[in-house]
């Protein structure tokens, strides 16, 4: 089991973020970023959305590096991702 992030690819709000994610649990992603000093309004369902500044503390914290596609590939191998028709509604949210 492991915290991952890929790397910040995606601007918004005037900052480029990127996403962690726990193959693990969802616990294990929340206690990583509580110690990591990320606010829980960036958890999003299955993920935190990170700014890249945050990046050279979650390396601290010994994160593992991945690209986005190999992050969606373990995040759905661990049985964690949510759906695109979960997130919209269209399909029924099992829950943390």
């Amino acid at each position: 089991m492991a915290v991952l992030v890929d790397p910040p690819l995606w601007p918004r709000h005037g900052r480029v973020w990127g996403h962690l994610v726990s193959d693990g649990s969802l616990a294990e992603l929340h206690d990583f970023a509580r110690r990591a000093g990320i606010p829980e309004r960036g958890f999003d369902l299955d993920h935190y959305d990170v700014p890249a500044e945050v990046y050279p503390r979650l390396r601290e914290l010994a994160v593992e590096e991945v690209g986005t596609r190999d992050l969606v590939h373990r995040l759905r191998a661990s049985g964690l991702r949510v759906s695109s028709a979960m997130r919209h509604g269209r399909a029924p949210y099992p829950g943390p």
